[in-house]
């Protein structure tokens, strides 16, 4: 087996080196040392030996870097290696930053610079620090493998959901050879059609008898095998909650992008019984873009997965409960009582709801584009198929920030990344920063003025034909990626909850606009700022109408909607 690593992070080359040495001379026998003179490069590192499957046992950061210090740094690392033992090196006038970064980070330790001699003052403390991550449970649960059709639209939609879910798992094609020996040893016949959301019920483990079954095959860490999972199915069998505690709650939250990850935080924070129903993972469309460099207190960027993953993470330390795959399909007033209703047939109540359920990419009518949906054709980022675009040249539709996010990750991979733009630019939808970061990449080409109008392929999409200024003409291509418009998750509500013209959700004063009291509104008081014509039922994000789509605003209203529910609750 490779030797656990050992990394230190210090700006200055003469520290750098020393630490290194001291490290070398000590631990060589039994680590591998990895050195980084910046934080950036540092970050780097860390997610290169995640990708290789590495295991890091401690990480040693300076405290005063420029650009991202210390503490920030670790901040990020633990994300992708929990269990490595965080030591911060400090000089005498920060002990006071490193006390605070024992809250922030779950500091291990911090070290006085200078150390001579080591054998007094730097190898016991790491001779502690890595016996305790020696004796550190790090077992995971095992390996979750995926086998299915390289163009299969519920491959895709199965790798998608454990991804933005973050579920670790292997991805098999079922001609390698351990796919094939997966599908023989669970009975399945490899050339079986690709059902969606079949709920054909697989053998308990491996080497048991079994029908043919669809693709993908789901073999879980502990032997269970799952054909043709349904996505509530799958959810169950690798450990994410569907089921409700209770049936009644001081606030239901339906919808887990930043707006109602925000609420739920908030909520469960200031002591509500918070429950929050998301149908496919934590994150919305912003949990898809690969960086987010504008969101307040991430000068570096971070990717929206782990910004939803931390979110995530937070709702759960205040006893926000999260349930996943679970689709709703209405809502009603029963008194004091709001009841959500589910696609099972399920319900649960509570006194108040957050409406928080965002939008989705709107289809591109382009004939012959539905046909390959997930077999080259993808919605947002699509972050699982980004590996399979190295050395390709891909088409990405849209010019706002999620686009050119989108188009920014891809070049890392792709050989070119061609925007299709239908305005004459990107000035009118786009951040001046992330222009400006387009500009300087040259893998991106950018086509102003230009539509898809057509696709065609075999079992894959295979030729685009788009429309410019010089006219129609063909391409050859294996992958788009679409990001264009917003329409908002809302005709589940029925006629319960006002709506403008585009479907999206009015709130407070908006409802006020054409006639003088919203529409079955039973109260003496006007609605409050965020919430709908329901009394007690709010909204959060990029539903409601004339919101700002930014993540900031979203997580601003979600707590918001909050306040106003304490409100609400006060009142009532």
């Amino acid at each position: 087996m490779d030797k656990p690593v050992i990394m230190t992070v210090d700006d200055d080359p003469g520290v750098s080196r020393s630490v290194a040495r001291d490290l070398r001379r000590r631990y060589g026998h039994s680590y591998r040392i990895v050195r980084a003179d910046t934080a950036a490069q540092g970050i780097e590192a860390v997610r290169e030996m995640r990708l290789r499957g590495d295991d890091v046992a401690a990480i040693l950061a300076d405290y005063r870097m420029p650009q991202m210090n210390g503490v920030e740094f670790l901040e990020q690392a633990m994300d992708l290696y929990p269990y490595a033992r965080r030591v911060l090196l400090t000089a005498y006038a920060d002990t006071d930053a490193a006390i605070q970064a024992i809250n922030v980070v779950d500091l291990d330790h911090y070290l006085l610079k200078p150390w001579d001699p080591p054998e007094e003052k730097f190898y016991p403390v790491l001779d502690a620090q890595l016996d305790a991550w020696q004796r550190t449970d790090r077992r995971t649960t095992g390996e979750l493998r995926v086998v299915g059709a390289r163009w299969s639209a519920r491959s895709y939609e199965v790798r998608d959901f454990l991804a933005r879910n973050h579920v670790p798992y292997r991805w098999l094609l079922e001609d390698d050879p351990e796919g094939e020996q997966l599908l023989a040893a669970a009975g399945t016949d490899a050339l079986g059609t690709d059902a969606v959301g079949t709920d054909t019920p697989g053998p308990d483990a491996l080497g048991t008898d079994a029908a043919p079954a669809a693709l993908p095959l789901v073999v879980t860490a502990e032997g269970a095998v799952l054909t043709a999972p349904a996505t509530a199915e799958l959810a169950a069998a690798v450990g994410l909650s569907t089921a409700p505690a209770t049936d009644f709650y001081d606030l239901i939250v339906i919808g887990g992008g930043p707006g109602g990850l925000g609420a739920a935080v908030y909520g469960a924070s200031e002591g509500l019984r918070t429950v929050l129903v998301e149908q496919h993972a934590s994150g919305g469309q912003a949990g898809q873009s690969s960086r987010i460099e504008n969101y307040l207190g991430f000068p570096d960027g971070v990717s929206g997965s782990q910004l939803a993953d931390r979110a995530r993470r937070q709702a759960l330390k205040f006893g926000a409960e999260l349930l996943t795959a679970r689709t709703v399909t209405s809502l009603e007033v029963r008194g004091r009582a709001r009841v959500v209703g589910f696609a099972d047939g399920g319900s649960i109540a509570a006194h108040t709801v957050i409406l928080a359920t965002g939008v989705s990419y709107r289809r591109l009518a382009a004939p012959g584009l539905e046909d390959f949906i997930g077999a080259g054709v993808y919605y947002g980022a699509a972050l699982t198929e980004a590996p399979d675009c190295r050395d390709s040249e891909v088409y990405v539709v849209g010019a706002a920030n999620s686009a050119g996010q989108g188009a920014v990750h891809l070049a890392g991979y792709a050989s070119r990344v061609h925007m299709i733009v239908r305005s004459d630019g990107l000035e009118k939808s786009m951040s001046h920063y992330l222009i400006e970061q387009i500009a300087r990449i040259p893998n991106i080409v950018v086509h102003t003025g230009t539509q898809v109008v057509g696709a065609a392929g075999g079992d894959h999409l295979e030729r685009l034909t788009l429309k410019g200024p010089e006219g129609e003409r063909t391409v050859e291509t294996e992958r788009l990626f679409a990001f264009i418009g917003a329409e908002p998750f809302t005709d589940w509500l029925g006629d319960t909850v006002e709506r403008d013209a585009r479907g999206f959700i009015l709130t407070g004063p908006d409802l006020t606009v054409a006639e003088n009291r919203p529409r079955n509104w039973p109260l003496r008081r006007e609605p409050y700022h965020l919430e709908t014509n329901v009394p007690g039922v709010f909204a959060a994000g990029d539903v409601r109408a004339d919101s700002i789509k930014r993540v900031a605003s979203a997580v601003g209203e979600g707590a918001m909607a909050v306040a106003l529910v304490h409100r609400y609750l006060e009142k009532a």
